[in-house]
């Protein structure tokens, strides 16, 4: 019911009680009067029942109105209790609830009841429920892309970079690269194609090599000796090298491997190296060249985004609708899933509201307090208004019997 039809309930009903009241009120009267003219023993049992009865209907009145207002407005002590006293009641109702309905064990039995993953998986199987949450995800994540302050975001890559790149030691990761690349042997690989290179490259240039020893030959020395020689500079050089690229335990791959050990120990450990490092780091890592670099990867990224979740189909959204499909089917059908889901869940809303039952309490009492004391009055008396009508009903009756069986004892025992 609304608060019209409440309003219209309690007068109903208190316009009974007062009705019962004064109907005592009138028996009373007239009976007092009878009594006068006529000695008939059943006037006096009557004009008893009757003023008992309105005795006990103005004192339950009294205590009645007294919990909502002053009786007659008359400011009588220990009156108008609900007014007076709402903070108090605030507290009470608050720790009451908090204790009697917040506590672990009365809402255990409902948390343990919990079964989300079922329902979600159920609702994310239907294609339009999926697109309706892609576009909400999207509008929400495309509104927060451009409320977003681009100086202050720019500011904020910049200074992580710049937090990041302090304790960067470039030296340090360029030598244990170089080692990690020794302990797989990948450098291996590249021996072999450059040893090849170089064989292909001499086999290709004899000519070359004939024109350099010429050039390097004393005049007196025949062409075909000069010849010869870079013959066999030509040949010795390619079988050398073809000899390294097929070897992959020759000398010269375990003296060159050997080198690079050497020098990724030297790069970690050598303050010349470090200082060089160094001063390449904080170069490349310049204030006005870190604002660009940040300027660049935010441009970026938010015309990235916002491309992608603007689109109807792009990458991006197949991608999430495809892993939605999933994560539903696994939901209906993963039974291990759902368990963890659940219990993830239950777990979850278990802690929270235990952490959390002294707001919901403190809610309670605030809003309480907060009201206006007529206003917690008159929302009170609306809904249990009707039933304490009936304590006025019954204080009538129970006082107009009370009264009948003094008045019976006192005659017949007395």
């Amino acid at each position: 019911m609304n608060d019209t039809e409440k309003k219209a309930q309690l007068r109903k009903y208190k316009m009974f009680a007062t009705g019962l009241f004064v109907l005592m009120a009138v028996i009373f009267v007239v009976m007092t009067i009878l009594e006068k003219k006529n000695p008939a023993h059943w006037i006096g049992y009557l004009r008893a029942f009757s003023e008992a009865a309105m005795v006990g209907a103005l004192a339950d009145w009294f205590a009645v109105t007294a919990l909502f207002n002053y009786p007659l407005g008359l400011k009588i002590p220990h009156t108008n209790l609900i007014e007076n006293s709402k903070e108090r009641i605030g507290d009470n109702l608050g720790n009451f609830v908090v204790e009697n309905f917040l506590s672990p064990q009365n809402i255990r039995p409902y948390i343990q009841k919990i079964k989300v993953s079922h329902f979600v998986g159920e609702w994310l199987s239907k294609e339009r429920n999926q697109e309706n949450l892609l576009n909400e995800l999207s509008y929400i994540v495309l509104d927060i892309l451009h409320k977003l302050d681009d100086t202050a975001v720019v500011s904020f890559i910049g200074k992580k970079a710049k937090e990041m790149s302090d304790d960067l030691q470039i030296n340090q990761i360029i030598g244990n690269g170089l080692e990690y690349i020794l302990d797989k042997e990948d450098h291996q690989r590249f021996i072999t194609n450059l040893s090849k290179q170089i064989k292909d490259y001499v086999l290709n240039n004899q000519d070359m090599v004939k024109q350099r020893v010429k050039s390097e030959s004393f005049f007196l020395v025949p062409k075909f000796v000069d010849d010869s020689i870079a013959d066999k500079i030509t040949k010795g050089l390619s079988k050398y090298f073809e000899e390294v690229e097929r070897d992959l335990n020759h000398s010269l791959r375990t003296e060159i491997t050997q080198k690079l050990y050497s020098f990724s120990k030297e790069i970690q450990t050598d303050e010349k190296w470090v200082d060089e490092f160094r001063d390449i780091k904080n170069d490349f890592l310049k204030e006005e060249k870190i604002v660009q670099y940040s300027t660049d990867i935010w441009a970026s990224i938010k015309k990235s985004v916002s491309k992608e979740l603007e689109e109807e189909h792009s990458a991006l959204k197949n991608y999430l609708q495809k892993n939605l499909s999933e994560l539903s089917q696994n939901l209906q059908t993963d039974e291990v899933f759902q368990n963890k889901i659940d219990h993830w869940i239950r777990v979850t809303a278990y802690k929270y509201i235990l952490k959390n039952t002294h707001q919901f309490g403190g809610l309670i009492s605030a809003t309480v307090g907060n009201w206006e004391g007529k206003e917690l009055s008159e929302k009170l008396e609306l809904e249990v208004g009707k039933d304490l009508q009936f304590i006025r009903v019954n204080g009538t009756l129970v006082g107009g019997l009370v009264g009948l069986i003094i008045y019976t004892v006192s005659n017949f025992f007395i």
